[in-house]
């Protein structure tokens, strides 16, 4: 387990330590599931990025052109 040393706002902190006593968790189970959750989304993030460089429009384009074109069956229009 590694220890991190962060300045927070106060607001923050505050916030953080009322979550952590309406869910009956410590600070730094709040903490860690926060950050937990950041860093996946900045790593969903840069998956989505990485795989559209690889995106071929053309074929994109290519594969769209075989769905038909008809109206949507009842009940599933918008």
């Amino acid at each position: 387990m590694t220890t991190i040393k962060a300045n927070v706002p106060d607001y923050l902190a505050k916030l953080a330590a009322e979550a952590a006593e309406k869910e009956k968790i410590t600070l730094d189970q709040v903490v860690s599931l926060a950050l937990s959750s950041q860093v996946s989304v900045w790593k969903v993030r840069d998956d989505i990025a990485t795989r559209a460089k690889r995106a071929n429009l053309a074929e994109f384009d290519r594969i769209l052109s075989r769905v038909p074109d008809v109206p949507p069956p009842p009940g599933d229009e918008l």
